[in-house]
């Protein structure tokens, strides 16, 4: 078996990363939002309910995963088509 390589490992690695990122940022960023929109509404309301904050970030997650999962799912299927497509080229 062939050695991957400090530099094909690093890149490998930070591919990755850059996937997960990509993949990630939409749900987090609109739980961000709302979460930060729910916590100004509770402070000038001054009203200090968990679930007022919870249920709407939940909500908001599982909308964005609806709204973005074939965009999700096309980004994972193209690394790991790319990643899996590039193994006679790693040994």
């Amino acid at each position: 078996m062939g050695d991957l390589g400090r530099e094909l490992a690093l890149a490998l690695a930070s591919d990755t990363l850059w996937t997960a990122l990509l993949v990630g940022a939409p749900v987090l960023i609109l739980s961000m939002l709302v979460g930060l929109a729910i916590s100004v509404l509770q402070v000038v309301t001054q009203i200090q309910e968990s679930s007022l904050s919870f249920v709407p970030k939940i909500a908001t997650a599982l909308l964005a995963l609806v709204a973005f999962g074939p965009w999700m799912l096309s980004v994972i299927t193209q690394f790991a088509t790319r990643l899996i497509g590039n193994i006679p080229l790693y040994f």
